[in-house]
């Protein structure tokens, strides 16, 4: 039986693993080195506004058991954004998307509500500001785990290690980790096949409000430079009466390009995108702005399951939404409850 099980990370994937094994006799303990859980589903709070600036709703998805948790915790201070999707092309034309009717659920206090519900109600320990660098492991599918942080500091009797981390940063871990098993070079390999985009998220914040008739623009084929502005003040509890605050998640052509630019000229220039996009130009110019470089985004393919499974047998376990390929919150979710399962 495993007895302790560690969980780097506390993102959705994270929050699966540690959903499944509550329901067991094993001790979880998450690692972050965040100050804060959730990882790329994070929401930050300025002038009196708070906005998601990484992953902006979730949503049910395919499979039950996603909308079985969201629903477990009732809905208290929980939103459907009825306001629909709309789309923009390269030349910045903007048109009615594909309402399909699925719900975009997000929450007053922020999307990072999800998994800071989840986690609360588990009996898991959640270990904030530790950057884990490596793992150690002697020889022997019977020998525990130990995970070391940057500042040296070893945490170990571990029966089972979960990394959740994006796929290039699990394979910057396992790359330093002191195991010498074929099976760790193949689930680094696998890690570092996958790919992924990168995405500058730059916040506008407007002393004025439009009634537009949409919640959010996408460029599907991430074209135009402007590819993903979304209208924060359709959340209640985000944006006070008469102000407008858009989250405007560049190209990845555009976020590599200026990933390193400091923000003032960065934002300069995409509320210049957006103002032309919007046909507005007091758009143009923000009271105030703000910025977020996610390195490892989305991913642009999924890991090989032979490959990424291969340590499984000696406690060593991936999960995440580089494992399926699909960067969604509630894809990122199962996929860590189907790692607990096999726990």
């Amino acid at each position: 039986m495993t007895d302790r099980v560690a969980i780097v990370g506390t993102g959705a994937a994270a929050c699966g693993v540690a959903d499944v094994l509550d329901d067991t006799d094993r001790q979880v303990t998450l690692f972050d080195k965040a100050r804060g859980v959730s990882g790329r589903a994070a929401t930050r709070r300025k002038h009196d506004c708070r906005y998601d600036h990484g992953a902006n709703y979730v949503k049910p998805g395919d499979d039950d058991r996603f909308s079985e948790v969201l629903e477990s915790f009732g809905d208290d201070g929980m939103h459907d954004i009825e306001e629909p999707i709309w789309v923009h092309d390269a030349d910045g034309h903007v048109q009615e998307g594909r309402d399909s009717d699925e719900h975009k659920w997000t929450y007053e206090a922020g999307i990072t509500q999800f998994a800071k519900r989840v986690l609360d109600a588990t009996d898991a320990t959640v270990t904030l500001e530790t950057h884990i660098e490596r793992l150690e492991r002697e020889d022997g599918n019977d020998q525990p785990w130990s995970l070391v942080d940057v500042d040296g500091t070893t945490y170990d009797g571990f029966d089972a290690v979960v990394l959740t981390p994006p796929a290039p940063q699990t394979t910057e871990l396992l790359a330093a980790t002191d195991w010498e098993d074929e099976r760790r070079e193949r689930v680094e390999s696998a890690a570092a096949a996958v790919d992924y985009r990168t995405i500058r998220t730059i916040v506008l914040h407007y002393d004025f409000r439009e009634d537009h008739p949409w919640y959010a623009l996408l460029d599907p084929e991430q074209a135009h430079p402007v590819g993903w502005l979304a209208r924060e003040e359709c959340k209640p509890g985000h944006v006070p009466d008469g102000e407008s605050l858009l989250v405007a998640q560049m190209s990845p052509e555009w976020s590599v390009e200026r990933y390193d630019e400091e923000t003032k000229s960065a934002a300069s220039d995409a509320a210049a995108l957006v103002a032309d996009l919007l046909d507005d130009d007091r758009y143009a110019n923000p009271d105030w702005v703000d910025s977020q470089g996610w390195r490892y985004a989305l991913p642009e393919n999924g890991a090989v399951d032979d490959d990424v499974q291969a340590g499984e047998a000696a406690g060593l376990y991936c999960a995440g939404d580089w494992v399926v390929g699909e960067g969604r919150v509630h894809r990122a979710f199962e996929n860590g409850r189907d790692v607990g399962t096999r726990i």
